[in-house]
């Protein structure tokens, strides 16, 4: 599974607090299961919730919030193509630990396909992207909060 990895590099370059301490972010996956066909092949997908826990955060709830959501029109654009998959791909719970601190978990609906093709008697796995965005929309580099500028990353 290479998802959890990239998300977890999108959200240290965008979030300020996971910059300073990235061992408050912490990845789970759960219910995960392989969906595969008797096809020729024995490609299959992944399918699973990840579930992210940001621990002790004091920030603005918007600067994770936005980083993800850009992640996921890259990473797993059909989380926001149906009503069904808005309502249960992307949620999340905040356990409020004080008046500036919580813990916040968040919780995405994923897949990744995974090709098996047979050559010369041996087995090629490779990870199929997601079909790759629209040249002409931006891909965001800078986060602002209140006319602030609060982080920079390089894509």
């Amino acid at each position: 599974m290479l998802k959890p990895k990239q998300l977890r590099e999108a959200l240290s370059r965008s979030v300020p607090l996971l910059q300073r301490n990235p061992d408050s972010l912490n990845m789970f996956v759960d219910n995960g299961r392989i969906v595969s066909t008797l096809a020729a092949s024995l490609s299959f997908e992944y399918q699973y919730q990840l579930n992210l826990v940001i621990t002790d955060y004091g920030g603005d709830i918007d600067l994770v919030m936005v980083p993800v959501l850009a992640w996921l029109r890259e990473h797993q654009p059909d989380i926001m193509a149906t009503d069904e998959k808005r309502r249960t791909g992307f949620t999340f719970k905040a356990d409020v630990l004080s008046d500036t601190l919580c813990d916040l978990s968040i919780d995405l609906q994923l897949t990744e396909r995974v090709i098996v093709r047979e050559e010369s008697g041996a087995l090629h796995v490779t990870h199929a992207g997601e079909p790759p965005l629209p040249e002409n929309i931006p891909r965001p580099r800078q986060q602002f909060a209140g006319g602030e500028l609060v982080s920079e990353w390089q894509p």
